[in-house]
């Protein structure tokens, strides 16, 4: 999605099992699409990862205080963000 507003109407369309949601985004940032998400009951255990370049322990907190299942902050590699995945979505099997 390319911004807020965007990323709402993608959840509402497919209804993803998880979203990596950025925080600095237009329109809507991610923590206001983080708390619409946790408001809605149709959205129920939808797994939110953040991802910003604001790595301060207040921002972090605020992120998981609104719902954010976890917080990754930038830099950041491939690998960090697909451990992260895989932590919340198991391979069935």
């Amino acid at each position: 999605a390319g911004d807020g507003v965007q990323a709402l109407a993608l959840c509402a369309s497919f209804k993803p099992d998880l979203i990596l949601l950025d925080v600095m985004m237009p329109k809507r940032d991610g923590y206001e699409v983080c708390q619409t998400v946790r408001a809605n009951p149709e959205w129920n255990g939808l797994r939110i990862i953040m991802l910003t370049a604001r790595g301060r322990a207040i921002e972090q907190e605020k992120g998981l205080a609104l719902g954010a299942d976890d917080y990754i902050t930038k830099p950041f590699s491939t690998r960090e963000v697909v451990e992260r995945v895989r932590q919340y979505m198991p391979v069935a099997g």
